[in-house]
């Protein structure tokens, strides 16, 4: 009995010393010229975006973060991007030792779940902002496409963002605030939101996004990423050589030319999340299988089809195997220096 309880009371001494580690010498991310920086060194975001739902569910979970963390590994990314924040200190523990950073999205109203609404968000900054897995915090996913949800005014919304900033930069120095803002922000946007110190943008113009580097650059000099970017993998229609149905071969020929643009514009960019890392079967039908469908607002970009199948988007397939954009992500990802 007292050798159970001593391998015991090892286990729990070694799990309290890694969380302990989690937390310790937390690093400063900043930004200066247009780059974002970690401990005063350029750090190049090379992510995906990240909501692992398993076949038949709705709920997020991370059951295969084990397996995840392993292929973003092999895949070279150094950046997950989650659209609410993750409350379970095992899993962040386990992202932080795997070397990969997060970016913590807050919503406006998500149930009081760490939202804006509720000023609930500002418990999660002050409990993990000391956490090795922390890169930026996020505020919103392309809300200035719904203005029903802000009185039909966006300026509701940008003043919201704008104070949210203000109050996290007084709780956390380390760490800067941006928004994934849908598509470029006009000038009214950027005059209200000064207190994001870099803006993420939402880009789907085909395989071409190219000219949102220039256009950034002609009406600020803050830095800036591309938080959503990417194709399905199925064709509604065939279309540019490429056949109708489950079509990986197109998913993989839109992100080679979409990760060729961000990476030759590196100087106007500090990085890009592709979206997304796994397929989500909940998102069009019945989550027990794979549907072909669902919406997205401003979805007309989408590669080669101007159609967003939204259950086709991963790189990886539900049960984690690897379509032919997975490599096209490995080779641009591991070829290209922090």
């Amino acid at each position: 009995m007292k050798l159970k309880f001593t391998s015991i009371a090892i286990v729990a001494f070694f799990s309290l010393f890694f969380s302990f580690l989690a937390f310790e010498d937390t690093e400063v991310v900043s930004v200066k010229d247009r780059q974002l920086q970690m401990n005063e060194t350029p750090y190049f975001i090379k992510g995906v975006c990240y909501n692992p739902v398993k076949k038949g569910s709705v709920e997020r979970d991370f059951t295969n973060i084990d397996q995840d963390l392993a292929l973003m590994n092999e895949a070279g990314v150094n950046t997950i991007r989650v659209y609410k924040p993750i409350d379970d200190i095992a899993v962040l523990d386990k992202i932080a030792a795997a070397g990969i950073k997060v970016i913590t999205n807050f919503g406006y109203n998500q149930d009081g779940y760490f939202d804006l609404i509720t000023g609930s968000y500002l418990d999660y900054v002050k409990r993990y902002k000391d956490h090795k897995a922390m890169l930026l915090w996020e505020l919103g996913n392309e809300y200035n496409l719904h203005p029903e949800w802000f009185d039909g005014d966006l300026k509701n919304w940008y003043t919201s963002v704008q104070n949210a900033a203000d109050a996290i930069h007084q709780n956390d120095p380390n760490h800067p605030v941006a928004t994934a803002h849908g598509e470029l922000p006009d000038s009214a946007a950027l005059a209200v939101a000064t207190n994001i110190d870099l803006w993420g943008l939402n880009v789907y113009r085909w395989d071409n996004p190219e000219a949102i580097f220039k256009q950034w650059s002609l009406i600020s000099d803050k830095p800036m990423y591309l938080s959503e970017a990417g194709s399905d993998s199925y064709m509604t229609v065939a279309n540019h050589g490429f056949d109708l149905g489950e079509n990986q071969e197109a998913q993989a020929q839109a992100l080679t030319n979409i990760l060729n643009d961000v990476m030759e514009h590196k100087e106007m960019n500090t990085g890009v999340l592709v979206f997304s890392f796994t397929d989500e079967l909940w998102k069009a039908g019945n989550p027990e299988r794979q549907d072909v469908g669902g919406w997205a607002p401003a979805s007309s970009g989408v590669p080669y089809d101007g159609t967003a199948n939204e259950e086709y988007w991963g790189v990886l397939d539900v049960n984690r195997n690897k379509k032919q954009a997975f490599h096209v992500l490995k080779e641009f990802y591991n070829n290209l220096e922090d």
